[in-house]
Protein backbone atom coordinates (compact mmCIF):
# COMPACT_ATOMS: atom_id res chain seq x y z
CA UNK A 1 0.00 0.00 0.00
CA UNK A 2 1.44 3.42 -0.89
CA UNK A 3 2.52 5.53 2.06
CA UNK A 4 -0.02 8.27 1.30
CA UNK A 5 -2.88 5.77 1.47
CA UNK A 6 -1.56 4.42 4.72
CA UNK A 7 -1.47 7.91 6.20
CA UNK A 8 -5.01 8.65 5.01
CA UNK A 9 -6.20 5.30 6.38
CA UNK A 10 -4.79 5.91 9.83
CA UNK A 11 -5.97 9.52 9.80
CA UNK A 12 -9.50 8.45 8.91
CA UNK A 13 -9.36 5.75 11.56
CA UNK A 14 -8.26 8.29 14.17
CA UNK A 15 -10.94 10.77 13.16
CA UNK A 16 -13.58 8.07 13.19
CA UNK A 17 -12.43 6.84 16.55
CA UNK A 18 -12.47 10.39 17.92
CA UNK A 19 -15.96 10.89 16.55
CA UNK A 20 -17.13 7.63 18.11
CA UNK A 21 -15.52 8.62 21.41
CA UNK A 22 -17.22 12.02 21.37
CA UNK A 23 -20.51 10.40 20.44
CA UNK A 24 -20.09 7.89 23.26
CA UNK A 25 -19.44 10.57 25.87
CA UNK A 26 -22.25 12.70 24.48
CA UNK A 27 -24.72 9.83 24.79
CA UNK A 28 -23.28 8.99 28.17
CA UNK A 29 -23.98 12.51 29.46
CA UNK A 30 -27.03 13.56 27.47
CA UNK A 31 -28.42 10.32 26.08
CA UNK A 32 -31.08 9.89 28.76
CA UNK A 33 -32.16 13.51 28.46
CA UNK A 34 -32.22 13.36 24.65
CA UNK A 35 -34.21 10.11 24.69
CA UNK A 36 -36.70 11.48 27.24
CA UNK A 37 -37.31 14.56 25.11
CA UNK A 38 -37.68 12.42 21.99
CA UNK A 39 -40.19 10.02 23.53
CA UNK A 40 -42.17 12.91 25.06
CA UNK A 41 -42.79 14.51 21.68
CA UNK A 42 -40.56 17.53 22.32
CA UNK A 43 -37.29 16.48 20.64
CA UNK A 44 -34.08 18.40 21.19
CA UNK A 45 -31.06 17.84 19.00
CA UNK A 46 -27.98 16.28 20.57
CA UNK A 47 -25.87 19.12 19.18
CA UNK A 48 -28.08 21.62 21.01
CA UNK A 49 -27.66 19.74 24.28
CA UNK A 50 -23.88 19.74 23.88
CA UNK A 51 -23.91 23.46 23.01
CA UNK A 52 -25.98 24.19 26.10
CA UNK A 53 -23.35 22.48 28.22
CA UNK A 54 -20.62 24.70 26.76
CA UNK A 55 -22.77 27.80 27.32
CA UNK A 56 -23.45 26.73 30.94
CA UNK A 57 -27.16 26.34 30.38
CA UNK A 58 -29.10 23.85 32.49
CA UNK A 59 -30.20 21.56 29.66
CA UNK A 60 -32.53 19.55 31.90
CA UNK A 61 -34.60 22.67 32.72
CA UNK A 62 -34.90 23.58 29.04
CA UNK A 63 -35.98 20.06 28.14
CA UNK A 64 -38.41 19.89 31.05
CA UNK A 65 -39.98 23.20 29.96
CA UNK A 66 -40.46 21.93 26.40
CA UNK A 67 -41.93 18.66 27.64
CA UNK A 68 -44.25 20.53 30.02
CA UNK A 69 -45.53 22.74 27.21
CA UNK A 70 -45.97 19.82 24.82
CA UNK A 71 -47.86 17.75 27.36
CA UNK A 72 -50.14 20.73 27.99
CA UNK A 73 -50.98 20.85 24.31
CA UNK A 74 -48.87 23.89 23.44
CA UNK A 75 -46.84 23.26 20.34
CA UNK A 76 -43.42 24.78 19.77
CA UNK A 77 -44.08 27.36 17.08
CA UNK A 78 -43.53 31.04 16.38
CA UNK A 79 -46.80 32.03 18.05
CA UNK A 80 -46.15 30.36 21.38
CA UNK A 81 -42.41 30.94 21.19
CA UNK A 82 -41.61 27.91 23.32
CA UNK A 83 -38.66 26.82 21.25
CA UNK A 84 -35.31 25.54 22.41
CA UNK A 85 -33.38 28.64 21.42
CA UNK A 86 -35.94 30.96 23.04
CA UNK A 87 -35.87 29.02 26.28
CA UNK A 88 -32.09 28.98 26.24
CA UNK A 89 -31.89 32.73 25.57
CA UNK A 90 -34.30 33.48 28.42
CA UNK A 91 -32.29 31.28 30.78
CA UNK A 92 -29.06 33.08 29.84
CA UNK A 93 -30.81 36.43 30.46
CA UNK A 94 -31.50 35.37 34.04
CA UNK A 95 -35.17 34.52 33.61
CA UNK A 96 -37.19 31.72 35.14
CA UNK A 97 -38.16 29.49 32.22
CA UNK A 98 -40.20 27.19 34.45
CA UNK A 99 -42.58 29.91 35.66
CA UNK A 100 -42.77 31.47 32.20
CA UNK A 101 -43.81 28.12 30.71
CA UNK A 102 -46.31 27.53 33.50
CA UNK A 103 -47.74 31.02 32.97
CA UNK A 104 -48.20 30.39 29.24
CA UNK A 105 -49.93 27.08 29.99
CA UNK A 106 -52.25 28.74 32.54
CA UNK A 107 -53.02 31.55 30.09
CA UNK A 108 -53.80 29.02 27.37
CA UNK A 109 -56.21 27.23 29.68
CA UNK A 110 -57.92 30.51 30.59
CA UNK A 111 -58.07 31.68 26.96
CA UNK A 112 -55.75 34.62 27.66
CA UNK A 113 -53.53 35.85 24.86
CA UNK A 114 -49.97 35.48 26.18
CA UNK A 115 -47.00 34.52 24.01
CA UNK A 116 -43.48 33.67 25.10
CA UNK A 117 -41.89 37.03 24.30
CA UNK A 118 -44.46 38.89 26.36
CA UNK A 119 -44.24 36.47 29.27
CA UNK A 120 -40.43 36.59 29.19
CA UNK A 121 -40.46 40.39 29.20
CA UNK A 122 -42.75 40.41 32.24
CA UNK A 123 -40.51 37.91 34.00
CA UNK A 124 -37.33 39.86 33.24
CA UNK A 125 -39.02 43.03 34.49
CA UNK A 126 -39.12 41.46 37.95
CA UNK A 127 -42.83 40.63 38.02
CA UNK A 128 -44.16 37.18 38.86
CA UNK A 129 -45.74 36.31 35.53
CA UNK A 130 -47.40 33.13 36.81
CA UNK A 131 -48.99 35.00 39.73
CA UNK A 132 -50.11 37.70 37.29
CA UNK A 133 -51.91 35.13 35.13
CA UNK A 134 -53.50 33.55 38.20
CA UNK A 135 -54.74 36.95 39.34
CA UNK A 136 -56.19 37.54 35.88
CA UNK A 137 -58.17 34.32 36.19
CA UNK A 138 -59.02 34.58 39.89
CA UNK A 139 -59.31 38.24 41.00
CA UNK A 140 -57.63 39.17 44.25
CA UNK A 141 -59.11 41.17 47.12
CA UNK A 142 -57.04 43.99 48.60
CA UNK A 143 -57.88 45.57 51.93
CA UNK A 144 -57.97 49.35 52.02
CA UNK A 145 -56.13 50.38 54.09
CA UNK A 146 -53.75 47.45 53.86
CA UNK A 147 -52.19 46.50 57.20
CA UNK A 148 -49.00 45.42 55.44
CA UNK A 149 -48.32 49.05 54.46
CA UNK A 150 -49.77 50.98 57.41
CA UNK A 151 -50.77 50.52 61.04
CA UNK A 152 -54.18 52.11 60.51
CA UNK A 153 -57.20 49.84 60.31
CA UNK A 154 -59.64 52.37 58.82
CA UNK A 155 -59.70 55.43 56.60
CA UNK A 156 -60.71 58.64 58.35
CA UNK A 157 -62.85 61.11 56.39
CA UNK A 158 -64.97 64.10 57.45
CA UNK A 159 -68.23 65.16 55.83
CA UNK A 160 -69.23 68.79 55.42
CA UNK A 161 -71.20 68.78 58.69
CA UNK A 162 -67.99 68.00 60.59
CA UNK A 163 -68.71 64.36 61.51
CA UNK A 164 -65.81 61.94 61.18
CA UNK A 165 -66.49 58.61 59.42
CA UNK A 166 -64.11 55.68 59.68
CA UNK A 167 -64.30 53.47 56.61
CA UNK A 168 -62.80 50.13 55.66
CA UNK A 169 -63.07 48.96 52.05
CA UNK A 170 -62.25 45.88 50.00
CA UNK A 171 -60.94 46.35 46.46
CA UNK A 172 -61.22 43.43 44.04
CA UNK A 173 -58.59 43.58 41.29
CA UNK A 174 -57.30 41.43 38.50
CA UNK A 175 -54.07 41.74 36.58
CA UNK A 176 -53.95 43.85 33.45
CA UNK A 177 -51.31 42.04 31.41
CA UNK A 178 -51.19 44.85 28.83
CA UNK A 179 -49.94 47.31 31.46
CA UNK A 180 -48.07 44.91 33.72
CA UNK A 181 -44.70 46.18 32.49
CA UNK A 182 -44.28 49.74 33.71
CA UNK A 183 -47.67 49.86 35.41
CA UNK A 184 -48.06 50.96 39.02
CA UNK A 185 -48.40 48.29 41.69
CA UNK A 186 -51.12 47.63 44.25
CA UNK A 187 -49.74 50.31 46.59
CA UNK A 188 -50.88 52.89 44.04
CA UNK A 189 -54.31 51.26 43.80
CA UNK A 190 -54.72 51.40 47.59
CA UNK A 191 -53.59 55.02 47.72
CA UNK A 192 -55.92 56.09 44.90
CA UNK A 193 -58.91 54.24 46.33
CA UNK A 194 -58.27 55.72 49.77
CA UNK A 195 -58.03 59.20 48.29
CA UNK A 196 -61.24 58.66 46.31
CA UNK A 197 -63.16 57.48 49.38
CA UNK A 198 -61.98 60.43 51.48
CA UNK A 199 -62.85 62.87 48.69
CA UNK A 200 -66.29 61.34 48.18
CA UNK A 201 -67.14 61.53 51.89
CA UNK A 202 -65.71 65.04 52.14
CA UNK A 203 -68.04 66.22 49.38
CA UNK A 204 -71.11 64.83 51.18
CA UNK A 205 -73.30 67.45 52.83
CA UNK A 206 -74.39 65.23 55.70
CA UNK A 207 -72.87 62.10 57.19
CA UNK A 208 -76.30 60.48 57.17
CA UNK A 209 -76.20 60.45 53.36
CA UNK A 210 -73.09 58.28 53.49
CA UNK A 211 -74.50 55.99 56.17
CA UNK A 212 -77.76 55.50 54.26
CA UNK A 213 -76.24 54.81 50.84
CA UNK A 214 -72.61 53.68 51.19
CA UNK A 215 -72.65 52.32 47.64
CA UNK A 216 -72.62 55.89 46.34
CA UNK A 217 -69.02 56.06 47.54
CA UNK A 218 -68.10 52.98 45.51
CA UNK A 219 -69.79 54.33 42.39
CA UNK A 220 -68.14 57.72 42.75
CA UNK A 221 -64.71 56.13 43.19
CA UNK A 222 -65.14 53.71 40.28
CA UNK A 223 -66.17 56.55 37.97
CA UNK A 224 -62.77 58.18 38.48
CA UNK A 225 -60.89 55.40 36.61
CA UNK A 226 -58.37 54.91 39.39
CA UNK A 227 -56.79 51.89 37.69
CA UNK A 228 -55.37 53.86 34.77
CA UNK A 229 -51.63 53.33 34.20
CA UNK A 230 -51.57 50.55 36.77
CA UNK A 231 -50.88 46.85 36.49
CA UNK A 232 -54.37 46.01 37.72
CA UNK A 233 -57.97 46.43 36.68
CA UNK A 234 -60.43 47.28 39.45
CA UNK A 235 -63.37 44.89 39.36
CA UNK A 236 -65.29 46.33 42.32
CA UNK A 237 -64.93 48.47 45.43
CA UNK A 238 -67.01 47.32 48.39
CA UNK A 239 -67.44 49.30 51.60
CA UNK A 240 -66.93 46.67 54.28
CA UNK A 241 -67.53 48.81 57.36
CA UNK A 242 -68.45 52.40 58.34
CA UNK A 243 -68.17 53.72 61.89
CA UNK A 244 -69.04 57.18 63.22
CA UNK A 245 -66.09 58.89 64.84
CA UNK A 246 -65.71 62.21 66.59
CA UNK A 247 -67.57 65.43 65.89
CA UNK A 248 -64.55 67.13 64.43
CA UNK A 249 -66.53 70.20 63.32
CA UNK A 250 -67.79 70.95 66.83
CA UNK A 251 -64.37 70.40 68.32
CA UNK A 252 -62.79 72.71 65.76
CA UNK A 253 -65.42 75.37 66.46
CA UNK A 254 -64.77 75.07 70.20
CA UNK A 255 -61.05 75.34 69.62
CA UNK A 256 -61.63 78.36 67.39
CA UNK A 257 -63.83 80.03 70.00
CA UNK A 258 -61.21 79.42 72.67
CA UNK A 259 -58.54 80.83 70.39
CA UNK A 260 -60.70 83.91 69.68
CA UNK A 261 -61.21 84.40 73.44
CA UNK A 262 -57.49 84.28 74.01
CA UNK A 263 -56.93 86.79 71.23
CA UNK A 264 -59.55 89.14 72.70
CA UNK A 265 -58.01 88.83 76.17
CA UNK A 266 -54.60 89.56 74.74
CA UNK A 267 -55.90 92.66 72.94
CA UNK A 268 -57.68 93.86 76.11
CA UNK A 269 -54.51 93.36 78.13
CA UNK A 270 -52.58 95.27 75.50
CA UNK A 271 -55.02 98.20 75.66
CA UNK A 272 -54.92 98.19 79.50
CA UNK A 273 -51.13 98.23 79.46
CA UNK A 274 -51.16 101.10 76.98
CA UNK A 275 -53.62 103.04 79.17
CA UNK A 276 -51.45 102.48 82.24
CA UNK A 277 -48.42 103.65 80.32
CA UNK A 278 -50.20 106.82 79.15
CA UNK A 279 -51.38 107.51 82.74
CA UNK A 280 -47.85 107.19 84.08
CA UNK A 281 -46.57 109.46 81.33
CA UNK A 282 -49.17 112.11 82.22
CA UNK A 283 -48.25 111.86 85.91
CA UNK A 284 -44.62 112.35 85.00
CA UNK A 285 -45.54 115.43 82.94
CA UNK A 286 -47.54 116.89 85.89
CA UNK A 287 -44.60 116.42 88.22
CA UNK A 288 -42.26 118.01 85.67
CA UNK A 289 -44.59 121.00 85.16
CA UNK A 290 -44.98 121.40 88.94
CA UNK A 291 -41.24 121.49 89.32
CA UNK A 292 -41.05 124.19 86.66
CA UNK A 293 -43.75 126.18 88.50
CA UNK A 294 -41.96 125.90 91.83
CA UNK A 295 -38.75 127.02 90.20
CA UNK A 296 -40.56 129.99 88.66
CA UNK A 297 -42.17 130.93 91.99
CA UNK A 298 -38.75 130.86 93.65
CA UNK A 299 -37.48 133.52 91.27
CA UNK A 300 -40.28 136.02 92.11
CA UNK A 301 -38.88 137.26 95.51
CA UNK A 302 -35.47 137.62 94.02
CA UNK A 303 -36.84 139.63 91.15
CA UNK A 304 -38.78 141.90 93.52
CA UNK A 305 -35.74 142.41 95.74
CA UNK A 306 -33.68 143.30 92.74
CA UNK A 307 -36.38 145.72 91.61
CA UNK A 308 -36.42 147.44 95.02
CA UNK A 309 -32.70 147.62 94.98
CA UNK A 310 -32.71 149.25 91.60
CA UNK A 311 -35.49 151.59 92.56
CA UNK A 312 -37.78 150.30 89.91
CA UNK A 313 -40.63 149.68 92.38
CA UNK A 314 -42.09 152.50 94.50
CA UNK A 315 -42.84 152.15 98.15
CA UNK A 316 -46.22 150.85 98.95
CA UNK A 317 -46.52 152.77 102.27
CA UNK A 318 -49.59 155.11 102.09
CA UNK A 319 -47.79 157.76 104.20
CA UNK A 320 -44.84 157.92 101.90
CA UNK A 321 -44.38 160.66 99.30
CA UNK A 322 -43.95 158.19 96.47
CA UNK A 323 -47.24 156.49 97.24
CA UNK A 324 -49.09 159.87 97.22
CA UNK A 325 -47.68 160.69 93.90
Amino acid sequence: MPPILTILFWAGTAIGGLFLLITFFAFLNFGALWFRALTSGAPVKMVQLIAMNFRRVDASRVVNAKIMAHQAGIQSNEKSGIETQNLEAHYLAGGDIDRVTQAIIAAERANIDLDFDRAAAIDLAGRDVLEAVKTSVYPRVIECPDRSFTDKTTLSAISKDGIELRVRARVTVRTNLDQLIGGATEETIIARVGEGIITSIGSSTDYLEVMETPDRISKAVLDRALDSNTAFEIVSIDIADIDIGDNIGARLQADQAEADTRVAQALAEKRRAEAVAVEQENKAKVVANRAILVAAEATVPLAMAEAFKQGNIASLDPESEDYRE
